[in-house]
């Protein structure tokens, strides 16, 4: 197990204290793990009801993300997925109090339900106005025993009770519409793998590459079926209409949508996640008025998601859209349709056929479908000293340049395609394998005449070296595609030049290109990712040099006459 902590032991104090340092509205009751408002003392004196929530630690932002103006008063923690005591709780009722009263908000587990309710019991006793909200929206589990979960929906009731609270109303009032948002949101969450306690030091349960468990609980326990991992836009289907079907929501109606990261799912997955949503229940009828994605209740390092749907009018929604200085609560709103703004006109350049440059289109052709097929070989060479994406870039370039190749303007000659296919390139290949590419293709194509000879396409390939080397800022010997490019440059130009054929020359070029792409392994990196790793690269070839010779020898047997 490798975590950022001390001792399991204190994990939750110490959390707590990094949070009052970066979050002004949000201080440490003295003596305790609770959460508290800056400026609860202001807030007595208004008298506005007080919100409290909380429970076991593990699930952050939550709790304590939520305290501050507009959402929670409090929030108090136990230790790593466990209740806190009934007196931690009393002694939170009992800082924050006002004369309006105090709300707590209970999400649907024994120990909570037992622990918080038996605290506001001895709160009524002492005369302090208490009332409860119970939230449990998992639609993933029938009614009936314990019951059903609280799990992230639970984020939603905070959201609309501390807006009530803040605007003044009185506590059944508050109570009322926290009680509201609790008995009409639903949601149902889905684990890609499980989390690890501290104090435990390993996994709750373990899953196959291929396999995800649903209708996952926040605490680390397995879900209610176990099943195969589905592309996201038939993931969130599937949760969607088990929330639709067990709240009824209907065609027609209008909705609020989060998605919530469960502790280790990057934010680009809750984005396709969200999206996904979007267009799902728009399918069915259903009108996203707000949609959050991120991680709002965690699992600790969980990774999965939940999708929570909750039916609004225009009071919830002025609720949900309320300000709020809870740290955790997005500032950002949402709207309903993705946004797009027209990118500018792409410059026009003349179609046609390839027509007597058909050659030249065979062998891009034959590169391209290389380069598809070497794919997964030239990731995981650049696994080994880069970033891994190599092969994955090439072939979303090659693919392009099948796709757009036949439309090249080959009656303007090769010179022509070559300065098309720098720009299919250009626009389909990230990182920096696109613009070397794309400069290398560019730069040889302004060298050639309308009909090359050999000798022409030796000056042009090596224009192309020279434009790399130059923007890539590269040379010989830097660990780079050049060690691969350069010689074969050299050595086309040289055959041709101590009078060989083409193909002969060609050749030449690919056992250059050979040799300085095998070289590579005995070589420090100086540029590119590589360069990080220091000499654990040794022993392994650059894949940008391997990628040339690769590309070189399908371009040498698709031309050999």
């Amino acid at each position: 197990m490798k975590k950022l902590i001390n001792d399991p032991a204190g994990v939750v104090g110490e959390s707590l204290d990094g949070l009052t340092r970066t979050a002004a509205p949000v201080a440490r009751l003295g003596g305790s793990t609770t959460a508290i408002r800056s400026d609860v003392g202001e807030l007595r004196d208004n008298g506005h009801v007080a919100v409290i929530s909380g429970g076991g630690a593990g699930h952050e932002p939550a709790h304590a993300g939520y305290v501050g103006d507009g959402m929670l008063t409090a929030a108090v923690s136990g230790e790593v997925f466990t209740s806190p005591s009934v007196d931690a709780v009393l002694e939170a009722i009992r800082a924050v109090a006002t004369p309006g009263g105090v709300l707590l908000i209970v999400k649907n587990y024994t120990g909570d339900r037992l622990n918080f309710g038996l605290a506001a019991e001895l709160a009524r006793a002492e005369g302090i106005e208490t009332a409860i909200v119970v939230v449990a929206d998992d639609v993933a589990l029938a009614a009936g025993g314990a019951g059903r979960r609280g799990i992230a929906g639970t984020v939603l009731v905070h959201k609309v009770a501390g807006a009530a609270a803040a605007a003044g109303l009185p506590l059944a009032e508050v109570a009322q519409r926290a009680r509201r948002v609790a008995d009409t949101v639903g949601t149902m969450g889905v684990a890609l793998s499980a989390c690890t306690v501290p104090a435990a030091g390993q996994p709750g349960f373990l899953l196959d590459g291929d396999e995800v468990e649903w209708g996952l609980g926040i605490h680390g326990e397995p879900g209610v079926e176990r099943g195969a991992l589905l592309p996201v836009r038939d993931t969130v289907a599937r949760l969607a209409q088990a929330i639709v079907d067990d709240r009824r929501v209907a065609s027609g109606a209008r909705v609020a949508v989060l998605v919530n990261g469960l502790g280790a799912t990057p934010p680009m997955e809750l984005s396709i996640m969200a999206d996904a949503a979007a267009r799902d229940l728009g399918g069915r009828g259903i009108l996203v008025e707000r949609l959050w994605a991120g991680n709002f209740l965690t699992a600790l390092d969980m990774a999965g998601a939940s999708l929570s749907i909750l039916p609004v009018d225009d009071d919830l929604l002025a609720l949900l859209d309320a300000p709020t200085s809870a740290p955790a609560w997005p500032v950002v709103v949402s709207r309903p349709g993705p946004s797009t703004i027209p990118a500018p006109p792409a410059a026009e350049s003349p179609a046609g056929e390839l027509g007597v440059t058909d050659p030249l289109r065979r062998a891009l052709e034959a590169v391209a479908e290389t380069l598809i097929s070497a794919r997964d070989e030239l990731t995981d060479l650049d696994r080994e000293v880069g970033d891994g994406d190599l092969g994955i870039s090439l072939a979303r370039g090659a693919a392009a340049i099948l796709a757009e190749c036949p439309g090249y303007p080959g009656a303007d000659g090769p010179g022509a395609v070559l300065r098309a296919a720098s720009a299919t390139v250009r626009r389909s290949v990230g990182g920096t394998s696109g613009p070397l590419y794309a400069v290398l293709l560019l730069r040889a194509a302004s060298a050639l005449p309308g009909s090359p000879t050999p000798a022409d396409w030796a000056l042009a390939f090596r224009a192309g070296v020279s434009g790399v080397r130059e923007v890539g800022d590269a040379a010989m010997g830097d660990r780079t595609m050049v060690d691969a490019l350069q010689p074969a440059a050299d050595a086309f130009a040289g055959s041709l030049e101590a009078g060989n054929d083409w193909p002969a020359a060609l050749e030449s070029a690919v056992e250059a290109a050979k040799v300085g792409a095998t070289a590579t392994a005995a070589v420090p990196a100086r540029l590119g990712r590589s360069s990080y790793l220091g000499d654990r690269v040794l022993g392994h070839p650059d894949p940008g040099a391997i990628a040339v010779w690769t590309w070189l020898a399908t371009l040498a047997t698709t031309l050999r006459p």
